[in-house]
């Protein structure tokens, strides 16, 4: 077994280049970084000397497990991408780790992180999950992360559903490709309670295949540059923006008459008449939003009836005052 200790440290090419006149003590005390990717390692040993440890490199191994890291108590970045590690675990004692490297690794829940409010990026990408499983998310790890975590790579890992991670409110960052995501309204819902997110992508996953997938995240996720690897265009945005919101108001006009009509029918006589001259109310209303909207600068409609004595049919005036009723605009 091939172990992560002071010896192989000692003869590492980089402690004889960098070691110098100066004590190996001295030297482990000065020690910043380690790199011991691709080295067969399968064991983290005592490293409880290297009190200067800020980042890790041991991607490309074997570790199963993680382990003897609480003498790392400078560590911010550690990188342990391919390895064969089954669970997150003892990392209470590295408070100020902001970036963990963990794909390609054999994890089915993300736990054991609610220590570390520091952490800033989590990578999970392309779990080897047994077959039919799916990453799982620990409710209590992802509350400890909700105020710091900007980045999450859970690519890769048959996940179907992303609800739980709402509480994730700094992310800027989020990359779930080729999962089982479909549900668009879920997506829209979540992203929504994301006002940093400026990047993500979801290619690969059933959702993008539904109508109109692109311009509903674009719509609820007003700080988006780039979705699935594609540049928002500004401009694009905002007519999608003010698109939606048009239609917003045309069906709430529409909602409101339908059901002054359907109140109407349950009324004879003048009680029909007063919710006739609301619901004619309302479609002014309504039409004067619209122009506000859309052409801002428009003149707004009168209330007189046009040239055929039609109350219904509202008459749009150039002038400050309605040549027909003198009513100012």
């Amino acid at each position: 077994m091939v172990r992560l200790n002071l010896d192989l440290i000692a003869k590492s090419s980089s402690c004889l280049k960098n070691k110098g006149k100066c004590s190996f003590e001295e030297y482990l005390k000065k020690l910043t970084h380690l790199h011991f990717s691709n080295k067969n390692i399968e064991y983290i040993d005592d490293l409880s000397m290297c009190k200067n440890i800020s980042v890790i490199y041991l991607y490309d191994n074997h570790i199963k497990r993680i382990c003897n890291l609480n003498f790392a108590s400078n560590l911010t970045h550690l990188y342990l991408q391919n390895n064969s590690i089954t669970h997150i675990e003892n990392l209470s004692a590295v408070q100020k780790l902001s970036k963990l490297y963990l794909g390609g690794n054999h994890i089915m829940v993300v736990e054991g992180l609610e220590r570390l409010r520091e952490l800033k990026e989590l990578h999970l990408e392309g779990q080897r999950l047994p077959c039919g499983e799916k990453l799982l998310f620990d409710p209590r790890t992802l509350l400890s992360l909700a105020d710091s975590l900007c980045v999450l790579n859970i690519s890769h890992n048959n996940v179907d559903e992303i609800k739980d991670l709402a509480v994730l409110m700094s992310l800027t960052h989020f990359f779930a490709t080729n999962n089982q995501l479909q549900d668009i309204q879920e997506l829209e819902s979540v992203c929504s309670q994301w006002p940093q997110l400026c990047r993500m992508d979801l290619s690969g996953n059933p959702a993008c295949h539904k109508p109109k997938y692109r311009d509903r995240l674009i719509t609820v996720c007003r700080r988006l540059v780039d979705l699935d690897g594609k540049e928002i265009n500004e401009l694009s945005r905002q007519f999608l923006i003010n698109w939606k919101a048009s239609k917003n108001a045309t069906k709430k006009c529409v909602d409101e008459r339908l059901m002054n009509m359907k109140m109407a029918n349950s009324f004879p006589g003048e009680a029909f008449a007063v919710l006739k001259i609301n619901s004619e109310s309302q479609d002014k209303a309504c039409a004067n939003k619209w122009r506000e909207d859309e052409m801002p600068g428009s003149d707004l409609l009168c209330e007189c009836s046009d040239a055929n004595g039609d109350s219904s049919l509202q008459k749009s005036c150039d002038t400050e005052r309605c040549e027909n009723c003198q009513q100012s605009l």
